[in-house]
């Protein structure tokens, strides 16, 4: 049974890989969580349109054994959260109202994001990292990016990197990978087939498959031996939205501290080296000349 902390922000992550009937129910709970609170299971129900069994099998699929100790656990993640709105830009809204939800919904998304970060995870992907002889990064869309900004990173640490983000060079190249690979996949949704095919070709060949995905049940966990969640949250105008790709670079920003620090002497030494050879890319200023 999954853990059950944070249940807000598991449920807003998953919302729009749910079921109908789950997604309603899940909907009303992220959107009304103090009215919730104050409910009966057949409230929920009725409010949300739904069998009083679906609200309890709702409860139980985020690791809760009834809707009273799910309330419990809202009741406590309301207590210490700040209270952010993921709202969606509508057609009223002035540029101020935009620059106050996207503000609110990058915060929440690493907010959340945090909250169903699993840190022995974080700390198995480091290892497998370290234990490569080359990591290679695959991303497809607005995951190619992140992948070729995590290569190039890891790279100043001064570990053998790679990132792939062609289709077809994707399969190839994860088809020729080995037990002395590890492979880092990056999709927020966890479905694209690019990503997924590459991924599986990886892991059939020995390598050993880390992905970085949006919470909640996805085809590409099935190809992975670690998962690294984030929780951000798309919608109707958003599709792709910045939120989620700085959720991933959070990720990313947590997994390569953690391997700076588990080859320190190495890394201080390859990040030296790496700034002394950008610094000659740069115009001098005027106090250096």
């Amino acid at each position: 049974m999954p853990q059950l902390a944070f249940p807000l922000a598991r449920l807003r992550a998953m919302l729009d890989d749910l079921p109908p009937t789950a997604r309603r129910i899940a909907s009303v709970i992220v959107m009304q969580p103090d009215q919730v609170l104050g409910m009966s299971v057949s409230e929920l129900a009725a409010v949300a349109r739904a069998s009083e069994g679906s609200v309890i099998g709702l409860c139980q699929q985020i690791g809760a054994r009834g809707f009273a100790e799910l309330k419990i656990t809202i009741a406590k993640e309301i207590s210490t959260s700040r209270a952010l709105l993921h709202e969606a830009i509508t057609a009223g809204d002035s540029t101020a109202d935009i620059v106050a939800k996207f503000t609110a919904s990058h915060a929440v998304a690493i907010e959340d994001t945090v909250k169903v970060l699993d840190i022995g995870e974080i700390d198995r992907a480091a290892r497998f990292i370290v234990d490569a002889k080359r990591i290679e990064f695959y991303g497809i869309g607005t995951a190619a990016p992140i992948a070729e900004d995590a290569a190039y990173r890891f790279l100043r640490l001064g570990l053998s990197t790679k990132a792939v983000t062609d289709s077809h060079a994707q399969a190839v190249s994860a088809a020729f990978t080995g037990p002395e690979v590890a492979t880092l996949t990056i999709s927020h949704s966890g479905r694209t087939h690019e990503t997924l095919e590459a991924t599986r070709l990886a892991k059939a060949a020995g390598a050993r498959t880390i992905c970085i995905t949006n919470y909640g049940k996805s085809p590409l966990q099935q190809h992975c031996e670690i998962t690294l969640f984030t929780a951000a949250q798309e919608t109707k105008y958003r599709m792709e939205a910045l939120s989620s790709r700085i959720a991933e670079l959070f990720v990313i920003d947590v997994l390569y501290a953690r391997l700076a620090l588990l080859r320190w002497e190495g890394s201080l030494a390859a990040i030296q080296k790496s700034y002394d050879i950008i610094a000659t890319k740069r115009v001098p200023s005027s106090a250096e000349r």
